[in-house]
């Protein structure tokens, strides 16, 4: 919807406010993907990043799945 939106479309404040914020979020999402595979080196000699990198995917997608499912059952208000 933002993506579209994004695009020259009038955008209320909310949509004006996220889309001024986008890189901000994309960069801490990026961030906090990087930092679990730092630890996961610190933690595990000789560790398997791609597969690190898979596990953390799947545990962040599983987060964001769960605040979808929050958000639409009117839960972050």
């Amino acid at each position: 919807m933002l993506a579209h939106k994004l695009k020259g479309h009038s955008m209320n404040p909310v949509e004006q406010d996220i889309a001024r914020r986008k890189n901000e979020i994309i960069a801490e999402v990026n961030a906090l993907f990087n930092a679990n595979i730092k630890f996961t080196d610190w933690d595990v000699p000789e560790a398997d990043n791609e597969l690190a990198g898979k596990l953390i995917l799947e545990i962040m997608q599983e987060a964001l799945d769960g605040l979808k499912a929050k958000l639409d059952a009117g839960e972050l208000k």
